[in-house]
């Protein structure tokens, strides 16, 4: 019965490590996700605010691998 006991705890222990680990991988994914929210809205706030009528080069347009 004791030996039993030693393995429910000892189980019990790697999963509340496991927990723990997936709880640090959730907030650091989320602080990516808060940040790269931010960083949109910066861009959408920067087409908004580009002057329409404003030429643009066609070197602009140029995918970076050219």
């Amino acid at each position: 019965m004791d030996a039993r006991i030693t393995e429910l705890e000892i189980k019990i222990s790697y999963a509340e490590d496991m927990i723990d680990e997936l709880n640090r991988v959730v907030f650091r994914q989320q602080q990516q996700i808060d940040l790269l929210v931010g960083e949109v809205k910066a861009l959408r706030e920067q087409a908004q605010n580009a002057a329409p009528g404003e030429p643009r080069s066609l070197r602009d347009e140029l995918p970076p691998h050219y």
